[in-house]
């Protein structure tokens, strides 16, 4: 009986600690813009279509924890990339990169749209690159692709879609 005793608060504070049960979450969608298909088979199908799920995933995950935008759809279209590293496409086309050493300003652009629950459609503009290769930490591929992923979903969370 103690056991049962011991597990109801236990019950409880999960249920609360779990959040709303009900919330409907946000529906993101990411696709390619037209320039940034044309740079595809420079960067690597495989690369570029990994950052496309991983701008998805961040947002998904970083919305899910503020409760933001619950119920619209977010359609994201991935303009541009741009590696700190040479991307696997880049080491097989060109011998002479090291992909360890071999660095670079790298970062992102995004743009889209958000249609809310109520059916408001809102623009989605945001990009983020490093500024000089001082700027460049990490020793990720996508480091700063990353962070402008972060940044972006740091900010529809916040409410501010539309930065420039």
């Amino acid at each position: 009986m103690r056991k049962l005793a011991f597990l109801a608060p236990v019950g409880a504070v999960l249920a609360l600690a779990a959040g709303p049960a009900f919330a409907d979450p946000a529906s993101i969608n990411v696709t390619l813009g037209p320039d940034l298909q044309d740079k595809v088979d420079e960067l690597g199908e495989r690369d570029v279509r990994e950052q496309a799920d991983r701008l998805a995933e961040i947002v998904r995950r970083t919305l899910a924890r503020s409760g933001g935008l619950d119920g619209a759809r977010i359609d994201l279209v991935l303009t541009d990339l741009k590696p700190n590293r040479p991307t696997f496409q880049q080491v097989a086309e060109r011998p002479g990169l090291d992909a360890h050493r071999s660095l670079s300003i790298g970062g992102a652009a995004i743009e889209g749209s958000i249609t809310t629950a109520d059916g408001q459609v809102l623009p989605v503009s945001y990009d983020w690159y490093s500024n000089n290769l001082a700027e460049v930490r990490g020793f990720s591929t996508w480091q700063d692709a990353d962070r402008a992923y972060q940044r972006l979903a740091s900010r529809l969370a916040e409410g501010r879609y539309v930065s420039r």
